[in-house]
């Protein structure tokens, strides 16, 4: 018969790293998102978060930071 685990016997936990990188380099869109959702919450307090995004997302498509700007 195989052996079994008793219920005090716990999985080994998986060493954290304690350093590093740190955070991931943000994107331009992420900057611009940051900023732009920052922006439009103080000059249009009355949206809410939804239509907010909304218009920050068609505010990238023009956008100089944008790398795939749309040339109209």
């Amino acid at each position: 018969m195989a052996p079994t685990k008793t219920s005090t016997e716990k999985p080994a936990k998986k060493a954290r790293s304690t350093g590093g990188a740190g955070r991931k380099k943000l994107t331009p869109f992420n900057k611009f998102m940051q900023s732009e959702m920052h922006r439009l919450k103080e000059d249009e307090p009355e949206l809410s978060h939804k239509e907010r995004f909304k218009m920050a997302t068609a505010n990238w498509k023009m956008a100089p930071e944008n790398p795939k700007k749309a040339t109209a």
